[in-house]
């Protein structure tokens, strides 16, 4: 089972920060406050689908085959994933 990088606080719902960074190596610790990058605090299903696109050289007629869904649907789930970017970055 895979886990999930929970990405709001269970407790009051606001988005998390990383406050620290490890190295898996020699174990040194960066501590301080910082915001997760935006492509990280969007959900899993919609990173899957920045990663699709990317590997799709940005084609929508090739996401579509590949998701095997219109072209029309796979238009609005990317122009709804913009919106959710620009909000994340207006915040």
């Amino acid at each position: 089972m895979v886990k999930k990088m929970p990405l709001n606080c269970p407790s009051c719902a606001r988005p998390l920060e990383v406050k620290a960074l490890q190295c898996g190596e020699c174990q040194t610790t960066v501590n301080g406050q910082f915001p997760l990058p935006v492509l990280a605090s969007l959900e899993p299903d919609d990173q899957s689908f920045v990663v699709e696109f990317v590997k799709s050289s940005g084609s929508l007629k090739k996401m579509a085959r590949h998701l095997d869904l219109s072209y029309p649907t796979v238009r609005n789930r990317l122009d709804e994933l913009i919106r959710k970017i620009e909000t994340s970055e207006d915040s």
